[in-house]
């Protein structure tokens, strides 16, 4: 029975321990809000400032877990090439040693009930009032249940006899078998909890109780760098061959450096412990914080000049096979991810919908084609009409096919995006970036919008086609100035996706939506006059039903453009 309460309370501990690193994350990404997406652009430069940004990234999320299966996700969704991601990944590996050293210095060098509690009480009480500082009151409740969770971990750990303290020094004392056995145990206990956070933690914590000595510890330590990569390998399945690359070059990195250090594991101790005041004995737990980050930044440092042949030796291993078009839309990304990294992933929706917004200038651009070689040849031979009239006829059909296709694709991107921004919703967030969510909502609508239109536009081009009522070449030429300013309008929405626009900028768009405006009623009172010239009635009411669905477009490009200006 005694034993059931001291797994019970330990599992407890540490459910508090993990839960305290969540909501200290969340109030951090809910306090710097859009900033942490601007990481992006900044981890898309340099190497050197991808490994700045997967340190900074881990450090405030508290996973390189997290970190390198967000990194996996945007290399499949090609927001990062696989050689940023590589600098990205090595700078996660040095961004999860700060949990250590947190840990280390205030977990056992401080009473925690001393600063715990009273974190906790002042940290809801912040977090509950309406003000500027509520991202903050969240943070220092998550600081306080990390080390409430912490300190009831320390507490739970069952006092050792000294049969018991014998038993495991037989373990400890077996040389290069008893580090091997440790780095087994690091690997597995990490594999379960799924935090190379967490599990340093517990090994600090069986360290600092005395229930394994120093060696075995770090040994532990190593272990863990390899079990964390279990989640970057899981995200990267069924994902595109440079995603599966991506999460290989984290398993390669930890695994290679860990193989390299136990085999020089005695002077890399010794390397640690010149570096680090105080003996083992004294400081046991600055020792392993030291071990950790000393690790991970040799690793890195040795890796560095070699991202160029790394990659190169990932892409042999996994085959580039230039995945095709997929016919269905899916956005691959965990809610386990979205759960820790919620400010992220809006990064990763917002490359998702000027994708959408790329998928409707596709289908404008091959309406707007068809609208040149489906028009009447006024120099066609009767002879040639019923092949011409049989040609366009193929070609129409083609071209309705085509479109279909490319609608339904746009409504299934609307149903995931939507879903999946509801669930970021329904996270932590920035009122900002919550705000922000609501837009993007919109925004999606009327690309799908976009798309029905862009069908709605070949169905005209179909009728016009099958019941003989071709448009002339001299009203396609009219109609030509009309279709550029849409197709200019457009473009420019699709520049300006995920960022708010300006003044400036939204004046502009506003002024391309009256031209439009003033084009299409120039272009309905031609469609009058010829008709009252004797023009087939049925075939200028169609011209003007295709106006209105290009103006149409245009109205949606200036919803869109306000709706990014009211962006923050």
């Amino acid at each position: 029975m005694g034993y059931i309460r001291v797994f019970f309370s330990i599992a407890g501990s540490l459910g508090l321990f993990l839960y305290g690193m969540k909501v200290m994350s969340d109030g951090i990404q809910q306090a710097a809000g859009t900033r942490m997406q601007k990481a992006l652009s900044f981890m898309a430069g340099h190497r050197l400032s991808a490994v700045l940004t997967g340190f900074g990234v881990t450090a405030v999320i508290q996973s390189s877990s997290a970190t390198t299966v967000m990194v996996v996700s945007f290399v499949n969704a090609g927001l990062l090439t696989l050689k940023q991601a590589i600098g990205v990944i090595m700078g996660a590996n040095v961004g999860t040693t700060v949990t250590a050293w947190i840990v280390s210095i205030i977990g056992f060098s401080l009473k925690l009930g001393a600063i715990a509690l009273p974190a906790v009480g002042i940290g809801f009480i912040m977090s509950m009032i309406k003000w500027k500082y509520r991202e903050l009151g969240v943070t220092i409740l998550g600081f306080g249940l990390l080390f409430m969770g912490l300190d009831l971990l320390t507490k739970s750990m069952p006092t050792l006899s000294p049969e018991a303290l014998a038993f495991i020094g037989s373990f400890s004392g077996r040389g290069f078998v008893s580090t091997i056995l440790g780095a087994g145990v690091g690997i597995v206990i990490t594999l379960i909890i799924h935090s190379s956070s967490a599990s340093t933690a517990i090994f600090l914590t069986m360290a600092y109780q005395g229930m394994i000595n120093y060696e075995m510890a770090a040994a532990m330590i190593l272990g863990a760098n390899i079990g964390t990569t279990i989640d970057a390998a899981l995200a990267s399945i069924g994902a595109k061959s440079t995603a599966r690359q991506s999460a290989l070059v984290h398993v390669l990195f930890n695994v290679i450096g860990t193989i390299w250090v136990l085999a020089f594991f005695r002077p890399f101790l010794n390397l640690v412990d010149a570096v680090t005041p105080g003996s083992p004995t004294e400081a046991i737990t600055s020792h392993l914080a030291m071990l950790h980050t000393i690790f991970n930044t040799i690793n890195t440092l040795l890796f560095f000049p070699f991202v160029n042949q790394f990659a190169a030796l990932v892409g042999w291993i996994i085959k580039d096979k230039g995945e095709e078009q997929p016919q269905h839309y899916r956005l691959e990304l965990s809610s386990g991810l979205i759960l820790a990294t919620p400010e992220f992933s809006i990064v990763r929706a917002e490359k998702e919908i000027r994708d959408m917004a790329g998928l409707v200038s596709d289908m404008y651009a091959e309406a707007c084609d068809a609208l040149t070689y489906l028009a009447a040849s006024e120099t066609d031979e009767k002879s040639d009409k019923e092949k011409s009239d049989k040609n366009r006829i193929t070609r129409v059909d083609t071209l309705i096919a085509s479109m279909k296709a490319k609608e339904d694709y746009s409504d299934e991107m609307r149903e995931e995006l939507t879903r999946f921004l509801i669930e970021c919703t329904r996270q932590q967030l920035s009122p900002k970036s919550e705000y922000n969510i609501s837009q993007l909502l919109r925004i999606i609508a009327d690309l799908e919008d976009m798309a029905d239109d862009c069908c709605g536009i070949s169905l005209i081009l179909e009728r016009s086609v099958k019941k003989d009522q071709l448009f002339k070449r001299r009203e396609m030429e009219a109609l030509a100035p009309y279709v550029k300013q849409v197709k200019d309008f457009l473009a420019f929405v699709r520049e300006h996706l995920g960022h708010p626009l300006s003044q400036e900028q939204v004046g502009y768009a506003e002024l391309i939506e009256r031209q439009i405006d003033k084009a299409r009623n120039k272009l309905r009172k031609l469609g009058r006059k010829r008709i009252e010239a004797g023009a087939d009635v049925k075939t200028e009411l169609l011209f003007m039903d295709l106006v209105r669905r290009i103006e149409l477009l245009g109205d949606l490009c200036y919803n869109i453009s306000e709706a990014l200006f009211h962006m923050r």
